[in-house]
């Protein structure tokens, strides 16, 4: 894995607009190329904030975030997966993910090319004519991942993606995104506020704290994969990150 930074975060501060107390203060991380970071803390620490900072749909009051540009014609630096799908309920699921999709200047053809790999790689290709309201609520995370993978981003930014799913559906998410990263070879950004499925995840962990939040602690991850969650070590790490937060 390079130790480029893909993307670098300095001195970034947010607060809400009419509020002058920030949510997060001087916050200073980066991400490489292929790493997979997770950032972890509790409700309303910031978690989520931040990572609308690093996508670009809010704008931060203080800082700087560099990312890399995409390499490739027709692909973008960053993909966003959200808690809620935002599925577009008049749309069938291929065209779900086609949406996603404009302007990138792809033709008819590639457009077509796009949806069908997305959907083969998140096991959803039966699913491409379906309307969203007919699938469970691990499909529609499927299809928000496989939307965000059609712009072929170097980073993938995730906001608790799993966290409105039962626990089995959960983990088995989880494998298939560990299997996906492996496979695509892309960094990803995960926020959590569930250490053991950071712990599963991520080469790294960063734990978000107090008000205004920092960046109290960035962890590597030496276990093995894949991870055993039964592990003592898992068990000892995810105490002692538990005790930070």
């Amino acid at each position: 894995m390079s130790t480029t930074p893909l993307l670098t975060v300095e001195d970034l501060s947010y607060h809400y607009p009419g509020n002058n107390t920030p949510v997060f203060s001087d916050l200073n991380f980066s991400v490489a190329d292929s790493e997979f970071v997770a950032i972890v803390g509790g409700s309303g620490v910031g978690k989520s904030t931040l990572l609308r900072n690093v996508a670009g749909l809010i704008p931060p009051s203080s800082g700087r975030i560099a990312l890399s540009p995409a390499k490739n014609r027709g692909s973008r630096d960053r993909g966003f997966v959200f808690q809620d799908t935002r599925l577009l309920p008049w749309r069938r699921i291929a065209s779900n993910i086609e949406y996603g999709l404009a302007g990138l200047h792809l033709s008819r053809g590639e457009r077509r090319e796009r949806v069908d790999e997305v959907l083969e790689l998140t096991a959803m290709s039966a699913y491409r004519d379906r309307w969203p309201h007919s699938i469970s609520g691990g499909q529609a995370q499927r299809i928000g991942l496989a939307r965000a993978l059609a712009v072929h981003p170097r980073l993938l930014l995730m906001d608790e993606p799993f966290s409105a799913v039962d626990a089995l559906t959960r983990r088995r998410l989880q494998d298939e995104l560990l299997a996906i990263w492996r496979r695509l070879g892309m960094a990803v950004l995960f926020v959590t506020h569930d250490i053991d499925e950071a712990l599963y995840l991520a080469d790294r962990i960063q734990v978000m704290r107090g008000t205004p939040a920092a960046i109290v602690r960035d962890d590597r991850i030496d276990l093995p994969r894949p991870r055993e969650r039964s592990a003592d070590r898992f068990a000892s790490l995810t105490h002692d990150i538990a005790d930070s937060l």
